[in-house]
């Protein structure tokens, strides 16, 4: 049974013999009934708190799940972005690897190329070596040959110059 203060209030009791004083009893449940309505109000109101904590409490708890699901997919999409930038990684060392050994190959054509160039250069080094060889010992024999002209030459000049000294006294024996 639901008792209200007002059912306090008008609470009747049946009078006996030496019972109890009316007075202090109707002042009693005046009282009672004055507390009851305020536990009451307090009651309401704490249901009502209540009622307004358990909405707030569920609007969290949504909240909640929402974000749950947000941080899932989060993960999901952090996951996702991981396994694109592995994927793009791998693509870009592939290519890498792949312009790498094209320039590593033309490096070795090209080191190739100038192996090839050295034993030209060194071929016709030699070639120009033994033709300035040739070159000088032909000059060294015109100087040879020239030294041996010039001294015949001297060796004849100076011939010359005895038989001219001679020539003279020669001169004075024919005309003697």
């Amino acid at each position: 049974m639901k008792l209200t203060p007002l059912d306090i209030q008008q609470q009747q009791f049946r009078m006996r013999f030496r019972g109890f004083d009316a007075r202090e009893v109707d002042t009693f449940l005046e009282h009672m009934a004055d507390a009851f309505e305020l536990l009451q109000r307090e009651n309401n109101r704490l249901g009502e708190e209540i009622k307004r904590l358990q909405m707030e409490n569920q609007a969290y708890r949504e909240r909640e799940d929402s974000f749950k699901r947000a941080m899932l997919n989060s993960q999901k999409v952090l996951e996702q972005m991981k396994q694109n930038a592995r994927k793009a990684a791998e693509l870009v060392v592939a290519e890498a690897e792949v312009k790498a050994e094209k320039i590593l190959s033309r490096a070795q054509n090209r080191l190739s190329q100038l192996h090839e160039d050295i034993a030209e250069l060194r071929r016709q080094r030699s070639q120009i070596e033994v033709q300035i060889r040739s070159v000088i010992e032909g000059h060294a024999k015109l100087l040879d040959i020239g030294k041996e002209e010039a001294r015949i030459m001297e060796e004849e000049d100076s011939k010359l110059k005895l038989f001219k000294q001679s020539e003279p006294a020669v001169d004075n024996y024919g005309k003697n």
